[in-house]
């Protein structure tokens, strides 16, 4: 099975919404490539300014958040039902600074996946390890666990539609960048718990994302593995090298 490339910028709390407009204008022309899915992963305040900028673009829309219950008395929370209204179609889920500066768990990305898929939005699911954990040789073991109970009560037809994204933590804006190896080894390991889980046809379909200090430089040798099918990019998507990893392929 042939899965197209997705590469995801996920800009973090970077760009007021003046600025984001200024950014995806900018961006637009250098990251045309329609052998490649582009998304922009963009702070809540800066979505609708940003769909409307990317009209008549191949740029998709994605948010950096969203929590799991349809409405209610959750200050400061946003719901699926609004990100779709505001034109949204993607959305990361469980990156590890949420974990780790929000308390986010295992339990929670499950809501939040399940909750995306309820309303037609494609979870960008994260999974990753830390440096003692890798340093433990637990890394394997750890991201299963992430991926088993992410997916808990997700249907075959949704976890192919899916996106995950491993993001080894000790990569994230360090500078340090997993081998290809290692991007690899774990990115097949991750096909590997999905077809346990489901099926072969559905490890086959799924879409895995490397993440962690992706550069220009990088991307080629990471996006040319098997089971690697793209990029989330952090710091290198609010620059013009992003274009760069978009066309890794030209």
């Amino acid at each position: 099975m042939s899965r197209k490339k997705i590469i995801a910028g996920n800009w973090k709390m970077n760009q007021t919404p003046s600025q984001a407009v200024a950014l995806v204008n900018q961006l637009k022309p250098l990251v045309e490539n329609q052998d490649v899915d582009v998304v922009f992963c963009v702070p809540a305040i800066d979505i609708i300014p940003v769909v409307e900028a990317c009209k008549g673009s191949n740029i998709q829309v994605g948010a950096e958040n969203m929590y799991f219950e349809e409405k209610g008395a959750y200050t400061g929370e946003i719901s699926a039902e609004m990100l779709v209204d505001a034109g949204v179609q993607y959305v990361i889920i469980g990156h590890s600074e949420r974990r780790e500066y929000f308390a986010e768990t295992d339990e929670t990305v499950n809501k939040k996946v399940l909750q995306a898929f309820a309303h037609g939005i494609t979870p960008i699911i994260c999974c990753g390890e830390s440096l003692t954990q890798r340093e433990q040789g637990i890394t394997i073991d750890w991201i299963r666990q992430q991926i088993k109970i992410a997916f808990l009560q997700v249907t075959a037809e949704q976890a192919a539609k899916a996106v995950i994204a491993y993001e080894p933590i000790w990569a994230i804006g360090t500078g340090k960048v997993a081998t290809t190896e290692q991007a690899q080894e774990v990115c097949k390991a991750i096909r590997d718990c999905i077809a346990e889980i489901y099926d072969e046809q559905t490890a086959a379909a799924i879409r895995i994302q490397y993440g962690g200090s992706v550069s220009a430089a990088s991307a080629p040798e990471l996006f040319a593995q098997e089971d690697i099918d793209g990029g989330l990019v952090g710091g290198a998507s609010l620059k013009p090298d992003f274009g760069k990893i978009v066309n890794y392929n030209k």
